[in-house]
Order: structure tokens, then C-alpha cells, then sequence
């Protein structure tokens, strides 16, 4: 490693640490820049690169999950909550969880409580699948080798929901995905609990067209972080819609297809489905 390099990753180091040590007093970007002797802007282009996200996201994110711990570990009112994490108020402990968790503080303490959630189970080309909605629309989808683990793994992401066995029209609308092209179907509102960079990933997955193929590294470029494959993959992996959320379209560079939540050989197989069809329309 070149010396600036060495030098450059010792002050990202080192701007890490401060953060994490100082999060609860909320230092602005002009501070932590100082104390690694840059300029704000400088600083801030260089932690980018290095970490994958901007100082101010890094703040938040650790902001969240010490807001998320003393929520779920201690029986604190969600005005101590804001107070401990360094907050000047409930409202922004609310922005925060909207903008990066996708459900207010009170959803997260209490479980997803207030929220209701039909699911139902289907068969598809690629077997068994499991898909959930809420009001809001369709939140999590899944295969379901085994039904009851499969429940079981919806049931984790929010434990203290209301769940019914019911078959709802958000449900048949995405289902419609096994029949025909996506880009045909009809708007299919998501209900995602995810941190922005992971939406943002998700919604860059979105736009890969069935029979299309790309890379990690063509999702990070196309997410603006060119240096955060390894994060891209990571996000990849925490997809909670199956197909819909065509993750499966993703490989290595090296033309491998990879891993996939779901199994390898159902990656396989859904790639060369869709090829299939593709090939088909054109020959028609």
C-alpha cells in the first residue's frame, strides 16, 4: 500500500473512532473534519470512499442501533430514547427510524404491533413460496421448502404483528410475476423495512429487465458507491421479496452465477426460465 494511502486510511481510522466515541453529542461534519486535519469537503469525498457511506450516514446508523437497543433492552419512553442517543428530540428519533428503518420507534419497540399482515402460500415453477402484505403492500416473499420455517422466518421480522392465513389482491398482483413479463404488471407497491443504502440497492435490482444479467460491481456504480461491492452484496443478501425483487439477476464478474439466499440451483434454474422466455418472445 502506497504511503498517502496508508496515510489516508489512518485518518479514516481515526475519524471512525471519533464518531463511535462521540456519537451522543452529535459532531457536525466541520468537527470531525478537524480533528483529522481536513477540509469538510475533503473529508467528507474521502470517507465516502473509504467507508462506502458519508460521516453524516455513518452518525446516524450508529445513532439508530443504540436507539434501537435501549428500545428493545430497557424499558425506557421513546423521549429517554432520543435523550441517550444524543437527539434533540423525539421527532428526529422519529426521522431517523423512518428515513433508515422504515417504521417509526414505537412499530420497532413494539414489535411491528400495530402492524397487520396477511400471508398465504402458492406454488410456482420454481416451487413452494410464501408471500406477505401488509395494508401498505407486499413486505416480505419468500420459498418456502418448509412451510412452517418459512412462517416462522416472517414471523421474525415482526414478532408482535397481527398475522391472518388470507389471500389478498396485493398478494395475486405479484404473484402475476410467474406468469408474465414484470414490466407488464401492473404497479406493485412494496412495504420495505431497510436501511436507505439497502433500498437503494433493492430499487437498482428492480431495474434489471427479465433475461438481463449484472454485477455486483455494476450495482454498486449504479448506487454511486463504485467501492462498496462487498456492501452491495450484503444488501443483495437481506432482500425479503424473492423474484420480485429480482436479486437472482445478480453475478460475480467472472461470469459465475454465485449464491442466493434461496439455493443455487434455484438461481440456476430462474435464470435460465426467464432467458427461455425471452428468447421466445424474439423468435416470435
Amino acid at each position: 500500500m502506497e504511503t498517502q494511502n496508508i496515510i489516508n486510511y489512518e485518518r479514516i481510522a481515526e475519524a471512525i473512532d471519533y464518531i463511535k466515541l462521540n456519537f451522543k453529542a452529535q459532531p457536525n461534519l466541520d468537527e470531525v473534519a478537524e480533528k483529522v486535519n481536513l477540509s469538510p469537503f475533503h473529508f467528507q469525498r474521502m470517507f465516502t470512499d473509504w467507508a462506502g457511506i458519508s460521516p453524516k450516514k455513518f452518525l446516524q446508523y450508529l445513532s439508530l442501533e443504540y436507539a434501537k437497543g435501549i428500545l428493545k433492552e430497557q424499558q425506557v419512553t421513546l423521549f429517554d430514547a432520543a435523550f441517550e442517543t444524543g437527539l434533540s428530540g423525539t421527532g428526529r428519533l422519529h426521522d431517523l427510524f423512518i428515513n433508515i428503518e422504515g417504521m417509526t420507534p414505537a412499530e420497532y419497540k413494539n414489535g411491528g404491533k400495530a402492524l397487520s399482515i396477511n400471508f398465504s402460500y402458492a406454488e410456482t415453477p420454481f416451487g413452494n413460496i410464501i408471500v406477505a402484505s401488509t395494508p401498505k403492500g407486499i413486505c416480505y416473499m419468500a420459498f418456502a421448502d418448509d412451510k412452517d420455517e418459512a412462517f416462522n422466518e416472517l414471523y421474525a421480522q415482526f414478532p408482535n404483528a397481527s398475522y391472518y392465513q388470507v389471500v389478498d389482491l396485493a398478494q395475486q398482483n405479484a404473484l402475476f410475476i410467474f406468469k408474465k413479463d414484470w414490466t407488464q404488471l401492473s404497479n406493485i407497491k412494496l412495504h420495505l423495512k431497510g436501511t436507505d443504502f439497502q433500498l437503494k440497492v433493492w430499487e437498482a435490482l428492480l431495474k434489471i429487465p427479465m433475461g438481463g444479467l449484472n454485477t455486483y460491481s455494476t450495482i454498486a456504480n449504479t448506487v454511486k458507491m463504485p467501492t462498496a461491492s462487498r456492501a452491495v452484496g450484503s444488501a443483495i443478501g437481506a432482500n425479503p421479496v424473492a423474484f420480485l425483487i429480482p436479486c437472482h439477476r445478480v453475478i460475480k464478474s467472472t461470469g459465475e452465477f454465485g449464491q442466493y439466499h434461496w439455493g443455487s440451483n434455484r438461481k440456476t434454474a430462474m435464470i435460465g426460465w426467464e432467458a427461455a422466455r425471452v428468447n421466445l418472445k424474439t423468435a416470435i
